[in-house]
């Protein structure tokens, strides 16, 4: 995966906003994508193109937002104009800044942008513990209905390469990926919003590439209903090497020449195989049948250049079409030069005609196999109200004392309620997803967050970390009743709590600390710390708060018995990883 330079885009006030020059929508027929005019449409794209890497030196990284400065996309478009693009991909949108100035910008210029909606870390589906919650719904509809205003955003991009191995322990992921295909198509409706809604896919072995695409554009149903597919399949696709044969994309043609929505490239441009130079010739194949009777184009990889390593402090960089010196001047490269060449060559096929284009149909789901196991029961919608009401109701709150480890620290506070459970006669069911036999408990699991692990008559917090609610009122499962009448309910979802964001600074920069492994995304302005256990994370712990209660129980007795040994901190049995640093939470959604 090449996800290693940062976008962090976004706007903030819901007004409709047309450039001067009347940008054409661009809509989706069937397979293919075309223009307002009827002439078909191919993106013809550069991706993460102002996203820069201001400093990279572990654990300490600098993320400056191009995005959100003006001046900077004013700088940058004559050189995309030389590259002849008409796309951009975003990979992160943070919505609380404004992009006015950019968005017009490229807007005026023709050029449209397909926006990420994840961010990384708690901000994205999790394919080793995958969820579907309130808070990435809540986070992905503020960065729709920051961007819903520009007349250039072509589509919104559910995740990046989510699954990532041919492996049934990582495809079950998929439900969770189609469940919020189908509510934010619903939300998009709603608001009268004509963007697509795609996915990229890592390029894989056959059987797991062609699974993972028709999963998302299949109908659970049978009734040849799309309103759970994607738009607009991407595949990050880099095995054109250097000057190779016309015939290298003919077996992944044959692949997808069924495909029944839009398929195109989110990211070519292989480095690898062509040390130094990279020649950029697929693109005369790419944009030409009969590719072109398949797919829609492609986003060539990358406008910046891209750190090798974050932990090289050097800054050793590879894929680059520019760099950006210490006074903000930009220079180009061979490769840049090589890829406006091959660009400028490109003589876009205008077939078929839209009116001849039938409508998509939406197949059965396909058959699990040996790289893809994935139910077709999907989650349900996640739900702000019910979890807020749960919020109220609940004994104990989880009140975390850092973002730091938050991640970490939730993970291991539900693991160990769980593991105690058994001792007692319990389980965890009620708070488990799991997208392979396609079984969600009445109250999902976030791996990010908790609602609430521990409760004690005589501790109020747990390391500081869980305080008691002294206004709750009844018990957890009249609770759950009364909150969550219908577990599995699937319906339109609403502006989040808070509605549009206003931006509340002009800064383009974001500083961030990570560990080694890690890169950071950026906090989204939620509610208080005392929703944040029900409000986020699927509506967490509702069920916890009983595994808590069992837990404490377990605890009492095992404390009975070490009284002679003195008295033990209740926080102890709790492990906390200190290594893991996860330091930009979405706080509340």
């Amino acid at each position: 995966m090449k996800l290693a330079v940062f976008l962090l885009a976004s706007a903030a006030i819901f007004v409709p906003i047309t450039s001067a020059s009347g940008i054409s929508k661009i809509t989706r027929t069937g397979r293919y994508l075309y223009s307002a005019d009827g002439n078909r449409f191919y993106v013809k794209g550069a991706l993460s193109l102002l996203a820069q890497i201001i400093l990279i030196m572990s654990p300490i990284f600098v993320i400056h937002d191009n995005l959100a400065d003006g001046a900077a996309c004013s700088r940058d478009l004559p050189n995309l104009q030389k590259l002849g693009v008409n796309v951009i991909r975003a990979y992160y949108a943070n919505s609380s800044l404004s992009h006015d100035a950019c968005m017009s910008v490229l807007s005026g210029a023709g050029i449209y942008a397909i926006i990420d909606l994840s961010l990384p870390l708690n901000g994205s589906i999790d394919s080793s513990q995958p969820v579907w919650s309130t808070n990435l719904l809540d986070q992905y509809l503020r960065t729709i209905d920051a961007f819903s205003k520009y007349d250039n955003v072509l589509a919104f991009n559910l995740g990046n390469e989510v699954l990532s191995e041919p492996s049934p322990n990582l495809t079950s992921a998929a439900p969770f990926l189609k469940a919020a295909a189908r509510d934010i198509k619903a939300y998009l409706t709603s608001i009268s919003s004509s963007a697509l809604v795609g996915y990229v896919s890592l390029d894989g072995i056959t059987g797991f590439r062609d699974a993972v695409a028709d999963y998302l554009s299949c109908d659970p149903s049978s009734r040849n209903s799309g309103s759970t597919s994607i738009d607009l399949f991407g595949l990050n696709n880099y095995e054109w090497c250097g000057n190779s044969a016309n015939t290298t994309y003919d077996a992944l043609n044959t692949e997808f020449e069924d495909y029944n929505v839009v398929a195109y490239f989110s990211e070519f441009g292989s480095e690898a195989c062509n040390p130094g130079v990279r020649v950029w010739t697929e693109t005369g194949t790419l944009f030409s049948a009969p590719m072109t009777n398949v797919w829609s184009g492609g986003v060539a990889y990358n406008y910046f250049p891209q750190p090798i390593d974050f932990n090289d402090a050097v800054g050793t960089t590879q894929f680059g079409l520019v760099t950006v010196a210490s006074d903000d001047a930009v220079t180009t490269n061979v490769d840049f030069d090589n890829l406006a060449a091959q660009y400028a060559k490109v003589s876009l096929v205008n077939s078929p005609s839209q009116g001849s284009v039938a409508a998509s149909r939406f197949g059965v789901c396909p058959s699990n196999n040996a790289q893809f196991v994935a139910s077709t029961t999907l989650p349900p919608t996640p739900n702000d109200i019910a979890c807020t009401c749960l919020a109220s109701k609940l004994s104990c709150v989880f009140t975390p004392s850092t973002s730091l480890n938050l991640v970490s620290l939730t993970k291991n506070l539900t693991d160990e309620v769980c593991s105690q459970l058994p001792q007692v006669g319990g389980n965890c069911t009620d708070i488990r997803t799991n997208g392979t036999t396609g079984l969600y408990g009445i109250v999902g699991i976030s791996p990010t967050h908790l609602a609430c692990t521990m409760n004690s008559p005589t501790r109020a917090t747990l390391r500081g970390n869980a305080k008691i609610n002294a206004t709750a009122t009844g018990s957890t499962s009249a609770a759950l009743s009364t909150c969550i009448p219908s577990p599995s309910a699937v319906f339109t979802p609403s502006a989040p709590p808070g509605g549009v964001l206003v931006p509340t600074s002009s800064s383009s920069t974001m500083h961030g600390t990570a560990s080694p492994s890690q890169t950071s995304s950026v906090p989204q302005p939620g509610p208080s710390k005392s929703h944040i256990a029900a409000i986020i994370g699927g509506c967490v712990g509702g069920l916890v708060l009983a595994a808590g209660l069992v837990l404490f129980i377990v605890w009492y007795r095992k404390r009975q018995r070490q009284n002679l040994q003195g008295e033990q901190d209740m926080s102890s049995v709790i492990p906390v990883n200190a290594e893991t640093v996860y330091p930009f939470v979405v706080p509340g959604g």
